[in-house]
């Protein structure tokens, strides 16, 4: 049991630290003028090539298992590859990754919340009061904690399509969770892809249409590497074997590092600053993350 959780703890951190790299690579990516949508597009199109020797044969194998269950396959697709992926890089041609990667900490929260709607989890009081602070650590950033913004609904568009992505990331944790699967996490990962590829190709040509088009060059093919390699095929393999390890609710603790990691980084990188709004909407944030866990890790 020791080994299993270790071994869980050690690749859940490992993703932490590649998801972390995502939203500086994402931000980095916006200052070269990268399509976000384009980014993802081609991020998700070379990790499944690269995967699909690996998992063709189960592919044809468990056919009727994987269409029996297209839809349910389809929304994991969707709210992690098509929705999630592509948003954070959005968002990050608008927003400071300092902002975007402590609201995308709230996570862990979200997934005990909607983990309890769906009946796959069961929440306590505890875990409904750590909601409701993190909601507020969320509303204190994307407010800026200025009561003119909320009044004129002055918002900042990377902080609000951040939210949307911290939302289907958290559903696609909680599905994840839900079912057990006869298929392998290689295959499952490739399915993912598939069906979230086969929703962001019209938006990938969208934009093209738009006159957002990649321009090759050494930052393009350095952006995608690691984010094929790293964030992609390894953190999304690892984060799934962790949550098959420890469950959805104790892996979504290892989320807590992102914020220290991508700050970090930012702050060398980027030179962003810690802002006053950041600190009360952290410590609304920090509050509703124990809270959540209060119960559960008293349990344990």
């Amino acid at each position: 049991m020791n080994n299993k959780n270790n071994f869980a703890y050690l690749i859940l951190i490992l993703t932490t630290i590649f998801w972390s790299g995502n939203f500086i690579v994402g931000k980095a990516a916006s200052t070269y003028e990268i399509p976000p949508f384009s980014l993802n597009f081609y991020r998700w199109f070379f990790a499944g090539l690269i995967l699909l020797p690996f998992t063709f044969k189960e592919l044809i194998e468990k056919k009727n298992y994987i269409f029996d269950n297209i839809v349910f396959f389809t929304i994991l697709g969707v709210t992690s590859i098509t929705i999630f992926n592509s948003i954070v890089y959005y968002s990050l041609y608008y927003t400071q990754v300092i902002s975007g990667i402590l609201m995308i900490s709230t996570i862990p929260v979200w997934i005990i919340f909607i983990s309890s709607i769906l009946n796959i989890e069961k929440t306590n009081i505890f875990q409904i009061i750590g909601v409701i602070f993190s909601l507020t650590g969320v509303i204190f950033i994307i407010t800026k904690a200025n009561l003119e913004i909320i009044k004129n609904l002055d918002f900042n568009k990377g902080d609000l399509s951040m939210v949307v992505a911290m939302f289907s990331w958290a559903v696609y944790s909680a599905l994840l969770k839900r079912k057990k699967y006869e298929i392998s996490q290689v295959t499952l990962l490739q399915v993912v892809i598939i069906t979230g590829l086969i929703f962001l190709t019209p938006i990938y040509f969208i934009e093209m249409y738009m006159g957002n088009v990649i321009v090759l060059g050494i930052p393009f093919v350095l952006t995608l590497t690691y984010v094929v390699f790293f964030p992609g095929l390894a953190s999304f393999f690892f984060w799934i074997k962790g949550i098959s390890l420890i469950g959805a609710n104790r892996a979504g603790v290892f989320l807590h590092l992102m914020p220290i990691f991508g700050a970090i980084m930012a702050m060398l990188i980027f030179n962003e600053r810690f802002m006053f709004y950041h600190i009360f909407g952290a410590i609304f944030i920090i509050a509703g993350i124990t809270l959540s866990n209060k119960k559960k890790i008293n349990n344990e």
